[in-house]
């Protein structure tokens, strides 16, 4: 599992209750909430890709740290509870 993709599910699981994870492989996991899958993380190199409802979002590691990201994913949880 890459090293970004370990930092946001700490910083997420530290901001979020409940939230659980599912590694998919070694470079994605999938962010779930009450046993259904909220989120897939993607980490490509020099980029994260967000998946939500079928909408991929990419984001540039050099700007979007782990805890950047995590908050943004905490936001959008909280507005789907």
């Amino acid at each position: 599992m890459s090293e970004y993709i370990k930092q946001f599910k700490i910083q997420l699981a530290s901001k979020v209750r409940g939230v659980t994870f599912q590694d998919r492989g070694a470079n994605v996991t999938s962010v779930l909430m009450g046993g259904s899958v909220r989120a897939v993380v993607k980490d490509e190199g020099d980029y994260v890709v967000v998946t939500i409802d079928n909408k991929d979002f990419k984001y540039d590691k050099w700007y979007t740290k782990p805890q950047h990201l995590a908050d943004t994913i905490a936001v959008y949880l909280s507005t789907k509870k």
